[in-house]
């Protein structure tokens, strides 16, 4: 493995107020950063066999990944923001916008989703995410979906009454 420039910041998600038993009892994100690259590693604890885990594919963009089990990143620049969504499927995607969810287009930045690991009662994902030029804050969110079809949201931040990942006070985290 190669060498990284400093220690990983672990920062804890919290499930949305709203979340009706979700099988995950915690989601902890590891980040490093290495220039224009950011390194996560995702990992859920709980009941993990009835969270639904999308099936592998093929690595590469793809859209609506968010609709099921995915973890997501958003990182803010002066000019907006890009947001990735990271598929245990191993697909992902980035998009650009110039504000809270206004001209968004896909993104040049991409990502590289390096699979799944897990243990007794926890899984993890880990990611690599180029950075944009100016990046300076970063929002860190999960969608977990249920074996019974439930969905929950979980972020570093709620700042409103719906689950909102686009809202600007989500974007918590200095970049390290």
């Amino acid at each position: 493995m190669e060498a990284r420039t400093a220690p990983a910041p672990t920062v804890n998600l919290q499930p949305h107020p709203d979340a009706i038993d979700t099988p995950a009892t915690g989601i902890e994100v590891h980040v490093e950063r290495d220039g224009l690259l950011l390194w996560l590693r995702f990992v859920v604890e709980g009941d993990v066999d009835r969270i639904v885990w999308p099936a592998p594919a093929e690595q590469g963009r793809a859209d609506d990944l968010w609709r099921h089990t995915c973890f997501e990143a958003f990182v803010a620049t002066d000019d907006g923001y890009v947001e990735y969504n990271l598929s245990p499927s191993s697909q992902w995607a980035s998009y650009r916008f110039d504000g809270p969810r206004a001209g968004m287009r896909r993104a040049n930045e991409v990502a590289t989703v390096e699979g799944l690991d897990g243990a007794s009662g926890l899984v993890a994902l880990e990611a690599r995410i180029e950075l944009p030029n100016g990046a300076r804050r970063l929002g860190l969110s999960a969608v977990i979906e249920t074996s019974d079809g439930d969905i929950s949201y979980w972020a570093l931040a709620h700042p409103s009454a719906r689950p909102d990942f686009h809202h600007p006070d989500s974007f918590i985290l200095d970049l390290p």
